[in-house]
């Protein structure tokens, strides 16, 4: 009779103890909860628009991009040379849930100090300039902020109410922070930088056009010909816009890697030109 409390007892010890030491699902727990698949964006930051060629809009990279699962998306050293290589530089690395928790908490506490009805900050009296996008999604937040100019005010303008200001202010020192992860992230929380490996890409086709520094064709690796690849991405048709994915996208990747950005793609006798936005992994399509 004495040993039934005894045995009950040991084995509710052991019960506490296995809960100890089972792994806690990533986004559960008393963290920050977040989704953890590794389509779902949890922080993005973009630049998008201000007077740029159509070429930077095709092939436009987020400054930052973190995964549900820990990826982290970059751009990439960007090598000095003319012409630049075919394919952008986009960098990976690997963080820990403990480093997610960290920018989690230094992305919301940034956005929790923006009023709610300041989500396009869009006062500014310059044209032409970019506009900086910022989305958070964890928490139970799901939250776009635009700024348009975000990075070019050293000083609050004439008209512009202190509110926005104040906002703009945080909102760059967030960017900024997001470009010094190691100087604050936990320790062992981010992993070694590393080329992105995308298994699809956007490709815009457009009508080859001659340069002034002649260039060695390459040709086109893939039976799906140039000349009707895609639909037409943009009104004066000067790019049509198709996806490769798998053993093509392989293909395409290997011959880029031997290309420039000024390199024309040949087939069917026709030259092309060729620009490469590999998709990161909440895209698809164009």
């Amino acid at each position: 009779m004495k040993v039934r409390p005894l045995a009950a007892s040991i084995t509710l010890l052991l019960a506490l103890a296995a809960c100890a030491d089972a792994p806690v699902a990533p986004g559960a727990g008393d963290g920050i909860d977040h989704g953890t698949a590794r389509n779902d964006v949890l922080v993005r930051v973009t630049s998008e628009g201000g007077f740029t060629p159509i070429e930077w809009t095709y092939t436009n990279f987020p400054i930052f991009a973190l995964y549900g699962d820990g990826t982290l998306v970059l751009p990439g050293a960007q090598i000095e040379i003319y012409p630049a290589p075919a394919l952008p530089a986009i960098s990976s690395r690997r963080v820990e849930e403990a480093g997610i928790q960290a920018i989690l908490e230094e992305a919301l506490d940034t956005i929790a100090t923006i009023p709610g009805d300041l989500n396009d900050l869009g006062f500014m009296q310059m044209a032409d300039v970019p506009t900086t996008v910022i989305t958070v999604s964890a928490g139970g937040v799901d939250r776009t902020i635009r700024a348009y100019g975000l990075a070019e005010l050293s000083e609050r303008p004439e008209g512009m109410a202190e509110e926005e200001y104040r906002a703009r202010v945080r909102l760059q020192e967030l960017i900024t922070k997001l470009g010094t992860l190691e100087s604050w992230l936990p320790g062992g929380s981010l992993g070694p930088e590393a080329a992105y490996a995308a298994t699809a890409a956007r490709l815009f086709v457009g009508t080859y056009r001659k340069v002034d520094l002649p260039q060695e064709p390459s040709p086109w690796p893939l039976d799906r010909g140039l000349a009707t690849f895609g639909d037409a991405a943009d009104d004066p048709g000067l790019y049509r816009c198709g996806v490769v994915e798998g053993s093509d996208w392989t293909a395409v990747r290997d011959a880029a890697s031997r290309a420039n950005q000024l390199t024309p793609w040949t087939d069917a006798g026709t030259k092309f030109s060729i620009l490469f936005r590999p998709l990161l992994p909440d895209e698809n399509g164009c």
